[in-house]
């Protein structure tokens, strides 16, 4: 029995009727899980909260590979399924969270946790800012998105947004690999991508969080307005005249005509040494 179909009887099974509101395409390629697992790097010391963990064919092969495995399932169906499972297999080392992966607190969780997830794709923007965040953050996210938000992360200067700053800020970002619509079941109308973002607090350069929400607040007022030059967001933002705004700019070493999209992230960081008056 192949992946597909073995899914497909279970879900009739047990009366589970994909939601697309939810976000549930089953990924039915077991060559694409075995990639997942092999990009997050588990060893046997590492805990990691899965979120969406479906009908438990990848929490299965996390469980083998880390000393904890915590996932995070929504829907009620599927959550009581997967708990059933275990308890029939005596698997001990996963523990299942019926919960919005939102609502979920990752404060107890060891620090140097790992994030697997088959992300829903209209939370993504909100899942990233809840757990780049945190004040206990991630080792390392490997996630299955949509192809284009994926690609949107990883943007470099000149299609720069927002989120793609905000996770940049954070750490290194690459796709791992792209997973064409026809490896899920239901088949999604778009392709998808998994991506791994590496937390590396160096890039950071050793802010505050205080710095850190400082920072973004300066972003936020640069990326207000896209079609706008950044002079004109900041004067707005900050509250300053068009000229500080261009001398601020100046001084970090930017065109005065530069836009939001076009400064990478070290341009940001001397963009907000140059604002610290204003935004601190």
């Amino acid at each position: 029995m192949t992946l597909a179909q073995k899914t497909i009887e279970l879900c009739k099974m047990f009366e589970i009727k994909p939601s697309r509101s939810k976000g549930q395409n089953f990924l039915i390629n077991e060559k694409i899980y075995d990639e997942i697992v092999e990009a997050a790097e588990i060893t046997k010391e590492d805990t990691v909260l899965e979120v969406g963990p479906g009908l438990g064919f990848l929490t299965a092969k996390l469980a083998k590979a880390a000393r904890q495995v915590i996932s995070v399932e929504l829907d009620d169906k599927l959550a009581n399924f997967l708990q059933i499972g275990l308890d029939s297999q005596d698997v001990e080392n996963v523990t299942i969270v019926n919960q919005d992966v939102l609502k979920f607190n990752p404060t107890d969780l060891p620090s140097g946790y790992k994030v697997v997830a088959n992300l829903p794709y209209n939370i993504t923007s909100i899942f990233l800012r809840t757990f780049l965040n945190q004040k206990n953050r991630p080792q390392s996210l490997v996630l299955m998105l949509q192809k284009e938000v994926a690609e949107r992360l990883i943007a470099g200067p000149g299609e720069m947004s927002m989120l793609a700053l905000s996770v940049q800020f954070f750490g290194d970002t690459q796709i791992v690999r792209e997973v064409k619509a026809g490896n899920f079941w239901p088949e999604p109308k778009i392709d998808s991508a998994v991506i791994k973002i590496t937390l590396d607090n160096s890039k950071r350069g050793g802010v505050s969080l205080e710095e850190e929400k400082a920072f973004f607040r300066l972003a936020k007022f640069g990326f207000s307005a896209k079609r706008k030059m950044l002079k004109n967001n900041l004067a707005s933002g900050l509250k300053i005249s068009n000229t500080e705004a261009e001398k601020l700019l100046i001084s970090a070493g930017l065109d005065e005509h530069v836009r939001a999209q076009d400064l990478s992230v070290s341009n940001w960081q001397k963009l907000f040494a140059a604002a610290r008056p204003f935004v601190l």
